[in-house]
């Protein structure tokens, strides 16, 4: 080949090398795995039937771990709580004149014994009648007969406080129910009722979840399993609004163990790949992150 001609292709060599260099470069920075951000959400549901007199939620809210954030109406426990405590103290009241009773009626017995030895004594020296001796007897049998059937009452007394108390302590527990209790920190997300709506056990009032820690949900294909496992550090990248990258450091939380169709808004590393395998990447958000947001996550 001659000169001139050399150097006639030499620009276009150049523009060939040019371009399978920058080639590389984008394939190299391709991405792994492709998803969009989630997040763990709570659903907050009442364990209490009634009213929702109160209610301090709205979206968007942060709301800290343990902090009431609504009342459902407990006027009628309220209600019940008074007549079960006039049941319990009428039940201790029916105990302590029991304890009266008994304290007497052992006193007298007491008496009633000595007064027996006393004539039983004078019947031997015949200075008292076998009718002497028998009244008495007969009053102390009558005496220990007394003695003993208050002694029997005890046990049902006692298991009538029981049951008060036992009764007490469930409705003391429905009335707590009754004050709502945020379970988390997080943010609210979505708000399902209003104040003064009526809501029943089970029924979702609102769902929060923690966003200072968010979840890239990707797929990679069957071959890529062999690259990743459990616990494994990724870089995570985010859009930025001048067409940059945000990195994040990304933790492998979860892979699963069943194959599924390639999502049709996800891209993959091989597109030609039918079957892919969902993952999810842990990555502390700064806030930069949102549910929903694309993402990507490279591990080579």
């Amino acid at each position: 080949m001659s000169g001139k001609h050399y150097q006639r292709l030499t620009p276009v060599l150049m523009m060939a090398l040019f371009t399978t260099l920058i080639g590389c470069n984008r394939d190299n920075n391709k991405a792994d795995a492709y998803g969009t951000f989630e997040v763990d959400e709570v659903w907050v549901s009442s364990k209490a039937s009634g009213e929702l007199v109160a209610f301090q939620v709205e979206e968007g809210m942060r709301l800290p771990a343990d902090t009431s954030v609504g009342l459902v109406d407990s006027t009628e426990l309220h209600l019940q709580r008074a007549e079960i405590e006039a049941a319990l103290r009428a039940a201790h009241a029916k105990q302590l004149t029991t304890d009266a009773q008994m304290r007497v009626t052992q006193r007298e017995r007491e008496q009633l014994k000595l007064d027996h030895n006393r004539i039983e004594s004078m019947y031997q020296q015949k200075a008292a009648t076998q009718k002497q001796l028998e009244d008495i007897t007969t009053a102390l049998d009558l005496s220990s007969k007394r003695l003993e059937l208050l002694g029997t009452q005890y046990p049902a007394i006692n298991a009538e406080i029981s049951n008060i108390n036992a009764r007490k302590a469930l409705l003391e527990e429905r009335i707590r129910n009754a004050v709502l209790i945020n379970p988390i920190d997080g943010i609210v997300l979505t708000k399902f009722v209003q104040q003064h709506e009526l809501i029943s056990p089970g029924k979702p009032l609102y769902t929060i979840a923690d966003m200072s820690v968010m979840f890239l949900k990707a797929f990679v294909s069957g071959p890529q399993l062999s690259e990743i496992k459990l616990g494994q550090h990724v870089r995570v990248y985010t859009d930025l609004s001048d067409s940059k990258m945000q990195e994040h450091d990304g933790v492998i939380s979860w892979i699963s163990s069943k194959a599924e169709f390639t999502p049709k808004s996800v891209q993959t590393r091989d597109e030609r790949v039918a079957l892919v395998y969902a993952i999810k990447v842990r990555v502390k958000n700064g806030g930069t992150i949102q549910i929903g947001m694309p993402g990507e996550a490279r591990w080579k």
